[in-house]
């Protein structure tokens, strides 16, 4: 009698949903969800992860190129006669998932990163009013012993001391097709620091944004707060002893973004010469106020190297404003 009584329940609510769900097709309640891009055109603001993944089956090949400071002055062309660069390889697991892996000739650093984008911005058919990731990423320097700062004959030189980490929640939004804004808390952490004044875990938070100027052409610009306390340099002057990260600066850029056909060229200065996590964030020395700006570019080439299978629109049922009931 039970078992009668249940599944008489079980068909009339399932011949109840199918009924709703008809009557919302015909009413034009029946949508698809749609997800915010371009936030950013491409995966990097200019040092820092933006919003924005390479998209699935996609390999983007990045080339980073940096002058010297520009105070150097005639003599060194004002740094065009010093470079420093970094190439770079990302590829799109899914469209939530990208790896990536880059060598750079500061320091001789190879890194390499996972991105997860977890919460994707929808413009409809959901509530999701921003987009965030998170990354985790590892550096190794390869320079010779002889020309690291930590080389000491008396001490080992052991492969650890070479290692950092990088772990960043990325959240922003995009307001609006011409203004996108992100916030990027992060730490840094360090298997070898100078001295016992510094921290190997470096906490730090950061901010980017982006405004439109045109259909091909867009600002960007990014910032890095180090918390105070957390760096500590080298033969440091009276007035450097003064600042809360003795003999470091935080990392500031502003550049442009101009689109051409299949890639994007960035145009940019900053007072970070290195172009990866650590780098960026624990080891910037450079002041702008001082005329410590290097002049640089990115260039953003993709290749479609797989083209997964088009997915179906994902249905989201969503009531219009004038609709009935």
């Amino acid at each position: 009698m039970h078992r009668t009584l249940f599944s008489l329940l079980l068909i009339a609510a399932l011949t109840s949903v199918r009924a709703q769900d008809s009557l919302l097709d015909l009413l034009g309640e029946q949508e698809t969800i749609e997800y915010t891009d371009a936030s950013f055109k491409t995966s990097r603001v200019i040092n820092s992860h933006s919003l924005e993944n390479t998209a699935h089956g996609v390999l983007d090949f990045k080339i980073g190129h940096r002058f010297g400071f520009l105070n150097l002055g005639p003599v060194e062309a004002f740094g065009l006669d010093q470079a420093t660069i970094r190439l770079g390889l990302d590829y799109g697991l899914t469209d939530r998932i990208m790896v990536g892996i880059g060598r750079s000739s500061y320091q001789k650093t190879v890194d390499g990163f996972v991105k997860y984008k977890f919460l994707r911005q929808c413009k409809s058919g959901c509530h999701i009013p921003l987009t965030a990731a998170l990354v985790a990423g590892m550096t190794t320097t390869t320079v010779a012993k002889e020309n690291t700062w930590w080389y000491d004959e008396s001490r080992t030189d052991y492969y650890t001391h070479r290692l950092g980490y990088n772990f960043q929640l990325i959240m922003g939004r995009k307001f609006s097709d011409n203004f996108s804004l992100q916030l990027m808390p992060g730490m840094i952490h360090r298997n070898l620091i100078r001295s016992a004044k510094e921290q190997h875990d470096v906490m730090n938070i950061g901010a980017a944004g982006r405004v439109k100027l045109t259909n091909r052409l867009a600002i960007n610009a990014e910032y890095f707060y180090v918390l105070p306390g957390q760096l500590y340099g080298d033969n440091l002057t009276e007035e450097q002893l003064n600042d809360p990260n003795p003999g470091f600066h935080n990392s500031l850029s502003i550049g442009f973004d101009i689109e051409t056909g299949g890639h994007v060229f960035q145009l940019h200065f900053t007072n970070s010469t290195a172009m990866y996590e650590r780098g960026v964030i624990t080891e910037t020395t450079g002041d702008w106020l001082n005329g410590d700006i290097h002049f640089g570019f990115n260039i953003s080439r993709v290749f479609t190297l797989h083209r997964p299978k088009p997915k179906e629109p994902k249905p989201a049922r969503k009531r219009k404003k004038d609709g009935v009931g």
